[in-house]
């Protein structure tokens, strides 16, 4: 059994799972331990911050000014009027859904001049964190003896609507959420608030707040405009409220002061936002896992659809708004499967893991105590991870390129509803509005008909036969073995190919939708994505619990020395300072970037690094204002040290005085494991000068007023 007091006890130091010294740009702390873990550390590295001034649950804090946006990001309010500010990136697929092709907000960009043309975000909230809750004790006593999958799940639902209601009360604009930490070996109640009335303010077009775009994604330097505004608004009473004209803009209980100081080598740092999934307990087992079924299917199977969809985006206007969501969020991720591997090799991350292994095993076996409790972990660990490879490869790849078909997710998602069990076996859909006229809005048949040619051939090469969904014996019963003879058959035939068809079958008979030939291709890939799940499942169990014991483990072996969980989409703290690096040898990369080099890279032949003529006119014209550097030059982006992930896009970096000095938007292609081990000398990540944002917003964008509500220091 594990020692709940003791892994309490080493909660508040910190810890370095890759071999080396402790490192105060390495951690995502959490909030309520800054006073015992960080604060000492963090002064003497110049920050002028109490831990109260950070997070405070009786008074306004830094933490106040800090949201979840979406879902997926991270944003800041930087006005006493609810303005928030995030990457362009984050509010790139709000931006694409309010433009057309004669309103087209991504590639022209938008500043609403007055707040009435400020623009409803359908759909998309923001959550406040309102205070954490150490709440172990009491969830660890709920699932005491319960180890099957779905009970533990029920009994932690329970508990957690328990601590809930225990929490909030009779408010109910307040949320709770029972959140594991450690490999469930720590658990915190989070309590939140969700705004839900949400206005695009203004975004730059994407020639600034994607320029570069694939090519420089991960890259430094860096010249990327990637930000854009929105307005949080509020029933008269400040609370939570669905869209009406009668809502008011927001008032903070706190927003940040902007700084226009700028930044230098070696100043203090820190994030503050939502990092969603880092996997720095990862063993050596799962690290070759990673690299050779996920990531490798990840840059297979998009690799292939992308160039689909951008050979039809690039042949037409219409097409590339409808799919330049789709296109940036797929290819994120692929590049960043490409440069994981890439960087796994270089910098030997399974044999560093796999030593650390070995250190850990030894410390286990000189004790009998130890053998008990943690003598089995990593044996079930690799057991899980081996006996899952086939299936785990299997499901990556009906996830990549499978449910990467827009047609049959269209059909499960509008047509009849499937069972019960069923809807449980989709899961890794692609996220798209329920609504059937935001989807068809950004549909197009003919460019889906090519990915669903190509996805299905690429499955079937991959996939063992015995794995292949029940639809594959209809290719070859019925269409002589030919794919493409059957998806122009479903696209032909199927009602869910348009808005207009699909409405007339729902006004029809909604069972004949049953035989629907893309319903039943959904129906035949969520029941082998089911099959799949309850094959895999026993591996998931197994693999838990060795986890969890590892965890513990390493927790009790590193007694006495500092630790901070896994990324899980909650509230942390970075800190670290602005850094310079150099990633071979005989190259030092500045921490700076400006405007020179989006001049210097300009091509107008590619799409990818086209300049506005404004932009070149404000150039020529040196025209930069308040925002220039002491020589003259126009900041554009600039290097910290602090450890972020996917989710902290957006997040505001901050000055040793807690002002805003940019905003994170990315990390270096020399870091692409960070995620699983921390690289010090590498590792960086890249911001947005608050300057130069200032300055598309105010010199390019004509938006000057929004200054008058914001707090500036000079």
């Amino acid at each position: 059994m594990i020692n709940i007091k003791k892994v309490g006890f080493v909660f508040f130091s910190a810890l370095i799972l890759s071999v080396g010294t402790l490192r105060a740009d390495e951690g995502m702390w959490m909030l309520p331990l800054i006073q015992k873990l960080n604060i000492k550390k963090m002064s003497e590295m110049g920050f002028k911050l109490s831990a109260q001034d950070i997070y405070d649950i009786n008074k306004s804090s830094l933490k106040d000014a800090v949201l979840q946006f979406g879902g997926g990001c991270t944003a800041e309010i930087i006005s006493k009027d609810g303005l928030i500010l995030t990457n362009h990136h984050c509010g790139y697929g709000t931006i694409q859904k309010l433009s057309s092709v004669d309103h087209n907000y991504l590639q022209n960009g938008f500043w609403a001049k007055n707040r009435d043309e400020e623009l409803p975000a359908k759909g998309l909230s923001v959550t406040f964190l309102d205070r954490f809750e150490d709440v172990t004790k009491e969830v660890t006593e709920a699932l005491a003896g319960v180890t099957e999958p779905k009970a533990k799940e029920e009994a932690l639902k329970t508990v957690s609507d328990q601590l809930t209601t225990k929490a909030v009360g009779e408010n109910k604009y307040l949320k709770g959420r029972v959140v594991s930490f450690f490999g469930d070996n720590q658990y915190y109640l989070v309590i939140t608030k969700t705004y839900s009335d949400i206005r695009s303010v203004g975004a730059p077009p994407s020639s600034i707040g994607k320029f570069g775009a694939d090519t420089d994604n991960w890259m430094w330097p860096r010249h990327t405009g990637d930000f854009s505004m929105f307005r949080i608004y509020a029933d008269k009473d400040n609370n939570p409220a669905e869209f009406s004209k009668d809502n008011v803009a927001y008032q903070p209980k706190k927003f940040l002061t902007i700084s226009l100081k700028g930044v230098k080598q070696n100043d203090p740092s820190m994030i503050l936002g939502y990092p969603g999934r880092t996997n720095r307990f990862m063993t050596s087992f799962e690290v070759k896992e990673t690299s050779e079924i996920n990531n490798a299917a990840t840059i297979l199977v998009r690799g292939v659809r992308q160039n689909i969809l951008m050979t039809d985006m690039v042949a037409d206007p219409k097409i590339r708004l409808m799919y330049s969501s789709k296109y940036a969020g797929s290819s994120n991720s692929w590049k960043k499967a490409i440069g994981m591997n890439e960087t796994f090799a270089k910098l030997k991350v399974y044999e560093r893991r796999a030593a650390e292994e070995n250190t850990f095993t030894n410390w286990v076996s000189a004790d009998p105590a130890r053998v008990e409790k943690y003598g089995q972990a990593l044996a079930d660990v690799k057991s899980a991870i081996d006996g899952r490879a086939k299936l785990q490869f299997t499901i990556k790849y009906c996830t990549e390129a499978l449910n990467s078909i827009e047609l049959p997710s269209a059909a499960l998602r509008f047509g009849p509803k499937p069972d019960e069990d069923s809807r449980e076996g989709r899961g890794g859909r692609p996220n798209f509005s329920a609504s059937p006229s935001d989807f068809y809005k950004d549909y197009n048949v003919a460019t889906d008909k090519k990915v669903a040619k190509a996805m299905i051939t690429l499955f079937k090469e991959k996939v063992p036969a015995t794995d292949l969904p029940d639809f594959y014996k209809t290719i070859g019963a019925n269409y002589q073995g030919s794919i493409d003879a059957y998806v122009e058959a479903m696209f032909s035939q199927s009602v869910f190919v348009s808005e207009e068809k699909l409405k007339a079958a729902l006004a029809g008979d909604k069972k004949e939708m049953e035989n629907d030939p893309a319903f039943v291709t959904g129906k035949n890939i969520s029941d082998a994505m089911m099959k799949y799940g309850k094959e895999i499942e026993q591996y998931r169990t197994l693999y838990a619990k060795g986890q969890k014991q590892y965890i513990a483990g390493m927790l009790d072996m590193k007694a006495g020395q500092a630790i901070y969980p896994d990324a899980n989409f909650s509230m942390r703290l970075t800190y670290g300072k602005v850094l310079n690096y150099s990633p071979k040898d005989g190259v030092i990369y500045d921490y700076v970037t400006t405007l020179d080099g989006v001049m210097q890279k300009e091509d107008p032949k590619n799409w990818e690094f086209v300049v506005p003529d404004k932009l070149k006119e404000l150039y020529n014209a040196k025209d930069f204002g308040q925002y220039a550097l002491k020589d003259g030059r126009m900041p554009v982006a600039f290097l910290t040290n602090n450890d972020i992930t996917g989710g902290n896009s957006g997040s505001p970096v901050l000055n040793g005085k807690g002002e805003l000095i940019g905003t994170a938007f990315d990390g270096n292609w020399e870091s692409m494991s960070g995620d699983i081990i921390f690289e010090p000398s590498l590792q960086r990540c890249i911001n947005v000068d608050i300057r130069y944002t200032l300055f598309i917003m105010d010199k390019f964008g004509g938006a000057g007023y929004l200054l008058n509500e914001m707090k500036i220091s000079r």
